[in-house]
């Protein structure tokens, strides 16, 4: 039975939700630091600050999910546009046409700015509430689906309503807006502007925004708490998991079992998949791809169980792939391939901090490797590939030929059999083409993208 706390797990998981929002690693740990320090001060009880505890941790579960609206509204990186969006008052309107100037269109020639601008100012209010309703109506699902309580969920969907009414989804004031979710919502733009300069900055923003964006109750809490608080320093801590730890309520810690682990996997591949209207489920789809492999190489149930978490999660690294990237529907420039190189350097850095997903982390950031050792992003040889990983690599071509991209549509079944054939004993394992070549030909089915 597997012992490792919830939180644990999340606390290090979440570090791929930062880099899609465009945030320094540790944002959301870090936020949960300064929602906790808080809720210690409001003397919340044991289960009030579990709930809070989990909404801050997960407070960004949805944040993929708009990402390809926002790359096409503004049309450039969709992190740097979300970063920006928080650096900002985009309540007052000199902000917020300094920030559209800045994030729409950026090193586009005038006249696609200038169309590109238009294009935003017609959209308006009804865009920025989409964007905002997407990621937390999809942010509470997720957490949900994870088993967290309600009003957790509950905190995560409302995290962006503001105090005086003028936030979204639904333009929720002063009461009408959840504790917990008024919480959130100053813990995570007193974590960025702490990044950007520190307590001061942090409380500043606070006292800035009172009794607009931010409960004055809250903020009157902060200012109390005040810049020489042991809670900076645990911010700048290099053991954010062991700050972290200590912040939970520990006789409502949570066991991370076999079954919350699957869930978990499930939960962030959905997380990754959602990034990209044209890679949907394909996480799902490898990981059903490598199970039926694994069964016809006669893989130990335990291996199983293993491949199917790292296959669900070998693309958690695309989540630093900007979508203008992702859904271009023309050739990748060298600068671009650049970028979509890392993510499996990512995908590594983030699975090797969990302790449970740790085992695993080196073979799912191996998928785009080749038996040649002319794969990306390490460029090693088959004696370093695992069959996990020979079978991982396969399966995530098989799928990605199956299905539609921005540059081409999905390609048939013989049409796929034959490139991956072609790549046998060179880019593929012979002993996993042969197993897929002998699934395919019994019952396709199990194969073919839904």
């Amino acid at each position: 039975m597997t012992t490792v706390k919830l939180s644990t797990v999340l606390s290090a998981m979440s570090y791929a939700l930062d880099l899609t929002e465009g945030q320094p690693q540790g944002h959301a740990s870090r936020s949960c630091l300064i929602g906790m320090r808080i809720a210690e001060e409001l003397q919340l009880t044991a289960d009030e600050r579990s709930d809070l505890f989990y909404a801050l941790l997960m407070k960004d579960a949805g944040c993929s999910s708009n990402a390809a609206r926002v790359s096409q509204l503004f049309g450039g990186d969709d992190q740097d546009a979300k970063r920006g969006l928080w650096e900002r008052d985009w309540r007052k309107w000199g902000e917020k046409i300094r920030y559209a100037l800045e994030y729409t269109e950026p090193g586009g020639s005038l006249i696609e700015r200038a169309r590109r601008f238009v294009t935003l100012a017609i959209a308006g209010p009804s865009s920025q509430r989409e964007l905002f309703e997407i990621r937390c109506d999809r942010g509470a699902n997720i957490a949900r689906a994870l088993g967290a309580s309600e009003p957790t969920a509950v905190a995560i969907r409302c995290m962006d309503e503001h105090w005086d009414g003028g936030g979204y989804p639904e333009g929720l004031r002063k009461e009408q807006i959840p504790l917990y979710a008024r919480i959130v919502g100053l813990a995570q733009v007193a974590e960025i502007y702490w990044g950007m300069g520190g307590p001061q900055a942090a409380i500043g923003v606070a006292r800035d925004r009172r009794s607009r964006w931010f409960d004055p109750e809250l903020v009157k809490v902060m200012l109390s708490v005040g810049a020489s608080d042991r809670l900076w320093s645990d911010l700048d801590s290099p053991s954010l998991p062991d700050a972290i730890a200590s912040a939970e309520p520990i006789e409502r810690a949570i066991p991370a079992d076999e079954t919350r682990l699957d869930k978990i996997a499930h939960a962030f591949a959905l997380v990754v998949d959602a990034k990209s209207n044209f890679t949907y489920h394909h996480s799902d789809r490898v990981a059903a791809i490598c199970d039926a492999l694994a069964a016809e190489l006669g893989l130990p149930d335990e291996q199983r169980v293993r491949l199917r978490r790292a296959a669900l999660l070998h693309d958690i690294g695309k989540l630093s792939v900007p979508n203008r990237i992702l859904d271009k529907p023309g050739k990748l420039d060298a600068d671009e391939w650049t970028v979509v190189k890392q993510h499996p350097y990512f995908t590594y850095e983030i699975l090797a901090r969990v302790p449970v997903f740790s085992d695993f982390a080196y073979d799912a950031s191996c998928h785009h490797e080749r038996l040649d050792g002319r794969g990306y992003y390490r460029g090693v040889s088959g004696d370093r590939l695992s069959t996990q990983a020979r079978i991982m690599a396969t399966a995530d071509v098989f799928d990605a030929l199956s299905a539609a991209r921005p540059y081409r549509g999905p390609m048939p079944l013989d049409q796929v059999l034959k490139v991956i054939g072609e790549g046998r004993g060179t880019a593929h394992c012979p002993v996993t083409v042969d197993a897929l070549f002998a699934i395919a030909s019994r019952d396709s089915r199990r194969l073919i993208a839904s």
